[in-house]
């Protein structure tokens, strides 16, 4: 079975931005599909703006480490792409449909990806925000 990737979806799988280890993480998430075996793990790391609200900081870097399918890889880049110098509020709201289109779309066989790579920034905004109470 062969899977129509876009251009975009091939040129983060082949250079995917983001990708590796962050030193001290603010926030972590890790999210996975047992059906396909794809696991990505997103951190941040973030700037306080000032004042107790939180959902104004900025997210100055993401990082990336991903275990799985082209589709999984170029997900994992994308939502990176799109969280870094959000603010945690923009960054929150960023969806699998986002994550998809910016790439040109996705196979509806691998729509779940993109689902995962939104669902592990979530979880790594999560993170940071109960760490930062």
């Amino acid at each position: 079975m062969s899977i129509d990737y876009s251009e975009k979806v091939i040129k983060h799988f082949f250079n995917p931005q983001n990708m590796g280890k962050m030193e001290d993480p603010d926030g972590v998430g890790t999210a996975g599909n047992i059906a396909c075996g794809d696991e990505m793990t997103i951190c941040i790391k973030v700037k306080g703006a000032a004042g107790d609200d939180r959902e104004n900081d900025v997210v100055e870097d993401v990082r990336f480490e991903t275990l799985g399918c082209a589709a999984a890889i170029a997900t994992s880049s994308m939502v990176t792409e799109l969280a870094k110098g959000k603010t945690i509020k923009e960054a929150k709201q960023i969806s699998l449909k986002d994550v998809a289109g910016e790439l040109g779309g996705l196979p509806p066989i691998k729509m779940h990806c993109s689902n995962m790579a939104a669902d592990a920034l979530h979880k790594a905004i999560e993170d940071y925000l109960q760490k930062s109470k």
